[in-house]
């Protein structure tokens, strides 16, 4: 055997009398993080597992309300988008929400629908567009009655370019102004809309028509309020 065959020979018995050494010495701390780490990994799997059985669950069970909506069943519909809205289910809850302030509005419970939206609106963890859209959506039935600051806080940051919500938002705060008799505030919230791209045709044609209605308001008293 030559010195070099020796010498590794030697080695490898150093090292595996190391390695026994520290199996003896850690074995069961191994053995214990393996099967820690084996059931964690499998409850991780049974976690997702179970949270797209729920996502489905509640897939169906949204999609089960609207077709009941359609089949004029409106009281088995609102159950269900209830059982929905209380949840845990954070995305059908949300959805069930707005459909059910949808509901409520067109049943003329005003409160009701914004006690529903402001749900939405004051989630954080819900997604910004569809907090945005609960926002527009409370404004709106508060457009006829809330006090322009009110409005203003509510839709802030709505109104700026390349937010799909900033038509909205200007309209809304025009029809404020005109409630104000604030017409200065008014003209420019309606020019911001007409001069945006982004303004949809119906908004913009109803910028239109109301900046119409308020020209000759504006040249007797000179632009003023």
């Amino acid at each position: 055997m030559s010195d070099e065959s020796l010498f590794r020979e030697v080695d490898e018995e150093v090292r595996r009398e190391q390695l026994e050494k520290l199996w003896k010495r850690y074995g069961n701390l191994f053995i214990a993080f393996s099967v820690g780490l084996i059931v964690a990994v499998g409850a991780f799997k049974g976690w997702q597992y179970y949270q797209k059985k729920q996502a489905e669950a509640a897939g169906e069970a949204y999609v089960s309300a609207l077709d009941l909506l359609d089949q004029g069943k409106a009281d088995e519909a609102r159950l269900r988008l209830t059982d929905l809205a209380g949840g845990k289910h954070k995305g059908a809850a949300v959805l069930a929400r707005l459909r059910l302030a949808g509901m409520a509005q067109a049943d003329g419970k005003t409160d009701e629908a914004m006690a529903l939206l402001s749900k939405v609106a004051d989630d954080a963890a819900v997604d910004a567009p569809l907090r945005n859209a609960a926002k527009v959506r409370k404004a709106w039935l508060m457009a006829d009655s809330a006090k322009m600051d009110e409005l203003k806080s509510l839709l802030a940051g709505l109104d700026v370019a390349g937010n799909p919500w900033r038509s909205s938002a200007r309209e809304i705060l025009a029809l404020a102004a005109w409630r104000a008799q604030d017409l200065a505030a008014m003209n420019t919230y309606l020019e911001a809309m007409l001069n945006d791209a982004g303004t949809s045709p119906e908004a913009r044609e109803r910028a239109r028509i109301m900046k119409g209605v308020i020209a000759p308001k504006l040249a007797g008293s000179g632009g003023r309020k």
